[in-house]
């Protein structure tokens, strides 16, 4: 089961050196297995009250940050022009720059980035369209529900504020790592844990794909959700006990896993009343 995108990495040795594009997203270890069933949700029975301008300002904003300042193009995977790699490179969030006072990155020839900076930049920055659309998928799926609770405001305090969360806990495990992390990702975990919490009886039309079959079906989004939670303790012990040899792969599970932990634990200081008002439809929403 592969239900969230992952957070992506690459960037810079030292010095302002560059990796060789091939060594820009290291391989996860082989140890990592990759399940043959794919997840993605496509909607959930949970009716909002109110437009979600919020989820769909940050949908916009990651993806006008995508095509226009990042430089991604139409690569489904990792981007690879020399505007992108410098992007990631400067304003992706690099863990060791925040561990050691003495450690920079450098730059591609420009302003080098503040590294107090890039913990915000950097989750809006993603590693192809693949990255994208499933970030934004989740986001769009889970985030109007909790923009609906909250409201605005303390929405868009609670998107950020976990991303930031699920930063600290990939700088936690991963303190030397000198490769950038970028991605929405630890934000969108983020509103996953504070809606299992609000909709604790959701269900979601998902559609499964298993090889080269799929169906559509309808699942409760406490199984969805606490599978994918699950998903991520699983890779991350296992990428934790063998990392690759620049300290960090392709996937930030513990960014997941922070800012999913933080969402669970703060939704209640950020919304209003629980509303669980289910209701029923079909799949083609007639």
């Amino acid at each position: 089961m592969s239900a969230a995108p992952p957070a992506r990495a690459g960037g810079r040795n030292a010095g302002g050196a560059r990796k060789p594009a091939g060594d820009r997203y290291p391989r996860p270890p082989a140890s990592v297995p990759r399940p043959a069933t794919r997840v993605f949700p496509l909607k959930d029975n949970i009716p909002t009250d109110r437009t979600p301008y919020v989820t769909i300002a940050l949908i916009v904003v990651n993806v006008l940050a995508y095509f226009l300042w990042q430089k991604g193009g139409l690569s489904l995977g990792d981007p690879s022009s020399e505007a992108y790699m410098c992007n990631v490179g400067e304003f992706g969030a690099v863990p060791r720059e925040f561990t050691d006072p003495d450690f920079s990155l450098g730059s591609c020839g420009g302003a080098e980035a503040s590294r107090w900076l890039t913990p915000f930049t950097s989750m809006f920055m993603h590693g192809g369209l693949l990255h994208l659309g499933g970030n934004m998928l989740f986001l769009w799926i889970f985030g109007n529900n909790v923009e609906d609770a909250m409201g605005p405001v303390k929405y868009i305090a609670f998107y950020v504020i976990g991303g930031l969360a699920a930063l600290a806990a990939q700088v936690a495990v991963r303190p030397s790592s000198e490769v950038p992390t970028i991605g929405a990702s630890g934000a969108v975990a983020a509103v996953l844990g504070g809606y299992i919490l609000l909709h604790p009886r959701a269900r979601v039309v998902t559609v499964i794909f298993i090889v080269f079959f799929f169906t559509i079906i309808e699942i409760p989004a406490l199984i969805m959700l606490g599978l994918w939670f699950a998903q991520q303790l699983v890779f991350g012990a296992l990428d934790f006990t063998t990392p690759t040899a620049d300290g960090g792969g392709g996937v930030a599970y513990f960014a997941h896993i922070g800012g999913f932990v933080f969402g669970l634990a703060a939704i209640k200081l950020f919304a209003g009343r629980r509303r669980d008002r289910r209701r029923q439809f079909d799949p083609f929403g007639r």
